[in-house]
């Protein structure tokens, strides 16, 4: 499936239904008076955020979402019905925005969460509603009210325990896949990831949590460069960043400087957020080189870098439960909770 992460789209409400003109005409019944029902309330516009879905790409193909027009009023005093709504439903972590494309409207970051985007016109009375002492037999009836329309844009924030963040070809992709069971695009080139995968950590039945692999960024990105801003909207949903340097190429402190400015450059939090660093692709490196690149990234970080390699699999665990460490807190577990033996089960 297409990964889509923003739509413009087109809705409206349903215009209310008419009111009816009619008068009660029965044999051996004289002087029957109005008896014209009232329309039907327009449908509404809603919007539900569900799971399973993390992807906008059912807005692309239909752009107008139209909800019914309220049934008109009939005689003998019946109502019209409700127009049908119109139910949008999109990934947890899309944002309802206006126009101008800006302007947040809703935040759909909860399973379940349901908001009215426009609501219907009210159906219009029939002329029984008017008939009075000095007005016997009304010949008028209401209109349905006018429904709403607007253009809003979806935009999608996927929502992970933890982000990849790095510059393109640091491994980001062949670490989710040696850590997850997602099957991301992997090859020798740089922006091979044109668009964010998610994979699911399982580290035991009890101790799970979602990866998101953001494509790589390059310097510039929070001013548009690159793939931009558009994909760094994805790492402000992650709670905490594994920041994956490339441990082949010549200078890795430039390269964690860079990802570092374009976080701060970014803003929304991202510098301010818990991150692990990790020095990637060490199976390509000797013992003497790991050491010298992993204290070079220690003086400039102020923490010594987990080494990994996601080809051949050393240090992932290790990093792997580091992170774990880092959801438990976010999720606000207990400290206590570690000592548990998690291997054997889920708990009661």
């Amino acid at each position: 499936m297409k990964f889509l992460d923003q739509a413009k789209i087109y809705i409206r409400s349903g215009n209310g239904g008419a009111g009816s003109v009619s008068f009660r005409r029965e044999k051996f019944i004289p002087n029957g008076g109005p008896d014209g029902g009232d329309g039907g309330k327009g449908g509404d516009v809603w919007i539900e955020a569900v799971e399973g879905l993390n992807t906008l790409i059912d807005y692309r193909y239909q752009q107008h979402f139209k909800a019914q027009t309220g049934h008109h009023g009939q005689g003998r005093q019946m109502h019209g019905g409700k127009g049908e709504d119109v139910h949008l439903k999109v990934p947890v972590g899309t944002q309802v925005l206006d126009e101008d494309k800006e302007t947040v409207l809703l935040d759909m970051d909860t399973p379940g969460k349901i908001e009215l985007l426009l609501k219907g016109g009210n159906g219009g009375w029939g002329n029984v509603r008017f008939k009075g002492p000095t007005n016997q037999a009304p010949t008028y009836a209401n209109p349905g009210q006018d429904g709403q329309e607007r253009w809003i844009w979806l935009r999608l924030k996927l929502i992970a325990d933890i982000g990849l963040a790095g510059l393109p070809n640091a491994g980001k992709s062949t670490f989710l896949s040696a850590a997850s069971a997602a099957k991301p695009k992997i090859a020798d080139y740089p922006f091979t990831t044109l668009a964010p995968n998610l994979g699911m950590v399982d580290l035991s039945p009890s101790e799970r949590f979602v990866i998101a692999d953001i494509p790589g960024l390059i310097e510039g990105a929070s001013e548009g460069a690159g793939l931009g801003t558009r994909f760094l909207g994805h790492v402000e949903r992650s709670a905490s960043l594994i920041h994956l340097i490339d441990g082949t190429q010549d200078d890795v402190v430039e390269a964690y400087r860079i990802i570092r400015g374009e976080l701060e450059a970014y803003g929304e939090g991202l510098a301010d957020k818990a991150e692990i660093l990790a020095l990637n692709k060490i199976d390509a490196l000797t013992p003497e080189a790991r050491e010298e690149k992993a204290a070079e990234l220690e003086a400039v970080a102020g923490r010594r870098p987990m080494l990994v390699s996601g080809v051949s699999g050393e240090g992932v665990a290790a990093l792997l439960r580091a992170a774990w460490a880092e959801v438990k807190k976010t999720r606000g577990a207990l400290a206590g909770d570690s000592d548990v033996d998690q291997t054997s089960g889920w708990q009661p």
